[in-house]
């Protein structure tokens, strides 16, 4: 599985005597399963305890971590002759295969788990950070590509859905962009991601209906105060990527007019952050204005 596909509780977990076979022996046969020996007076246990978690985090289920306090449960340590603690041992296919004692750095830890089940891990994190740089880069079969492969382990992440209907807005294809909006459960539609996703949508249909912007300039030259003109060339610009020209012809009309047609001018520039994302160029330049007039 990719990074936030699995849930925690999926990949780790206390056990018992009685769970082990399930928890360890069946288990270890899908993926390696780690087994941490701990007892709570152990000083060393509770140092080791967020590592080894954060690192079979990072691993995104290519590994998961079986916690057993030796103190309620001593008979499988004691099997295993286990005489310290804490003792971390490696099942695969169901047979311990490597092991450590001791509360070992980060930097140890994670090699250890590279060690059964290779390096990175291949977490959803570090696949969706890629996707967006490629993105950015303007390689869109190959962001597509990296945010498939985190929706096939995890249909329902957010980011991924977000950013395909994105690159679906970029590519003029509005439908396509609607059927990944359409898979996002309904109760996480207002996650910051697909807000700005679904906003980036609709600012492209309207667009998409506007035209030659070279009208809408001469009717702006000809009359400052044709709001109408000024509020789809602002939608024009933004289409074509000059988010900045865009914000400031709202800024304008919200100027000479901020009752107009119910802010209408203030409630597209704020949908545009949203599109945009909160730490773009444009959006926290807009934002400054925004605040300058609001509070002057």
């Amino acid at each position: 599985m990719l990074g936030e596909a699995p849930n925690t509780a999926d990949l780790i977990k206390d056990t018992t005597t009685a769970g082990f076979r399930q928890d360890v022996i069946a288990e270890s046969m899908q993926q390696p399963v780690l087994v941490d020996f701990w007892a709570p007076w152990c000083g060393p246990c509770k140092q080791l305890t967020p590592v080894i978690e954060k690192a079979v985090k990072a691993a995104g289920g290519k590994v998961k971590l079986v916690k057993m306090n030796i103190d309620e449960h001593p008979q499988i340590a004691g099997q295993l002759g286990i005489q310290s603690i804490p003792a971390v041992y490696a099942f695969d296919r169901g047979q311990p295969v490597d092991g450590f004692m001791g509360a070992l750095p980060e930097s140890q830890v994670k090699a250890f788990i590279e060690r059964l089940v290779g390096p990175g891990g291949g977490g959803a994190e570090e696949l969706l950070a890629e996707a967006a740089e490629r993105a950015k880069e303007g390689d869109v079969a190959g962001a597509a590509e990296l945010y498939a492969a985190v929706l096939a382990e995890d249909p329902e992440n957010l980011t991924a859905l977000a950013a395909l209907a994105k690159l679906h807005v970029d590519l003029k294809d509005f439908d396509g962009a609607r059927r990944f909006l359409d898979m996002v459960p309904a109760a996480k539609a207002s996650h910051p991601d697909v807000a700005g996703a679904r906003a980036a949508l609709e600012l492209a249909e309207q667009a998409a209906s506007l035209g030659d912007l070279a009208d809408l300039e001469r009717r702006i030259a000809a009359d400052a105060d044709d709001h109408q003109a000024r509020f789809d060339l602002a939608l024009g610009l933004n289409a074509r990527n000059r988010r900045e020209e865009a914000a400031d012809h709202l800024l304008a009309i919200f100027k000479r007019d901020r009752a107009w047609e119910d802010e209408k001018a203030r409630k597209e520039l704020v949908k545009l952050f949203e599109a945009w994302g909160p730490m773009d160029p444009a959006t926290v330049a807009g934002r400054r204005k925004l605040s300058a007039m609001l509070f002057a």
